[in-house]
């Protein structure tokens, strides 16, 4: 059975972090709260974690499409290719919050995968609890969106709801407050033209 761990989204005791930080890098998966719905994530840096998150979503790795939780700015510049002023413009302006953008790959990308994709999906969430996390753990989180078997209600928010579903499938549960039903809004930057492919919780400043 796995830990469930209550942590205050405003103020996240560092002890708390660190318990969740350890986790990951023992080859764990979590589920914590985002700035829009509860997640599932692992360690970039770890290839038998990432397996873990391939099989819970049924999937191949080197078909899984998952998104990474960096913690600014910077950190994304490391798994992208160099972006145009326009594109940077936007992600400065919007970040953090609730937005994937995906993004042309740096070389970095296709070896975490197992494949030769060319794009990635990055996030840098409006969230205590996650910045902690990634700060801490010194690398960026891979992240898929938990979706419920409801096809009304679409993703969990009450974290005892997950608990009771998820807690023998992960390694840790964290526990910060309702989450919401609403998703990321996920923003193609790779083309010629910026095109908004998914709205979310929030609209895009332009």
């Amino acid at each position: 059975m796995g830990l469930l761990l209550k942590i205050h989204p405003d103020t996240p005791p560092l002890r708390l972090i660190l318990k969740a930080v350890e986790i990951l890098q023992n080859d764990g998966v979590i589920i914590y709260p985002t700035d829009s719905v509860y997640a599932l994530g692992c360690s970039m840096n770890s290839k038998k974690a990432l397996e873990r998150l391939a099989r819970f979503k049924g999937i191949k790795l080197d078909k899984a499409w998952f998104s990474f939780i960096c913690k600014d700015l910077a950190d994304i510049s490391e798994y992208t290719m160099p972006l145009d002023t326009k594109v940077f413009k936007l992600l400065k302006k919007n970040t953090p919050g609730p937005f994937t953008f995906i993004l042309p790959a740096s070389k970095k990308i296709p070896r975490i995968f197992d494949n030769s994709r060319k794009t990635v999906g990055l996030r840098i969430p409006d969230s205590n609890i996650l910045h902690d996390i990634v700060e801490n753990l010194g690398n960026p989180l891979l992240t898929t969106s938990i979706i419920d078997e409801d096809e009304i209600i679409e993703y969990t928010t009450d974290p005892e709801l997950i608990w009771e579903r998820y807690k023998n499938s992960v390694d840790l549960i964290i526990d910060g407050g309702y989450g919401n039903n609403d998703p990321t809004a996920v923003i193609n930057c790779t083309g010629s033209e910026i095109e908004v492919i998914r709205e979310g919780i929030k609209e895009l400043e332009w």
